[in-house]
């Protein structure tokens, strides 16, 4: 993550949602804008995680780029998990 921020001037991550669907598992969707090093362009990213907890530990955290894939996938995990 430490990584993925410094690629960024004057990052901006939004929470659009954060859901827990139960059995360990959360959904988020999240607005990502930033401005790439030595650039005056910004770029603006939507994306979903679903992250899998265990023991109040992130087991497993996927990331799409589909947010309607996401939440698909994580409600199907998380009935799995129940």
């Amino acid at each position: 993550m430490k990584e993925w921020a410094s690629l960024s001037e004057d990052l901006q991550l939004d929470i659009e949602e954060n859901r827990d669907l139960g059995g360990g598992v959360t959904l988020a969707v999240v607005r990502q804008r930033g401005r790439p090093a030595q650039s005056s362009a910004y770029l603006e990213f939507r994306y979903a995680s679903v992250t899998e907890w265990r023991d109040g530990l992130i087991a497993r955290l996927t990331p799409y780029t589909d947010v309607d894939e996401a939440r698909a996938a994580a409600e199907r995990l998380a009935e799995e998990r129940e």
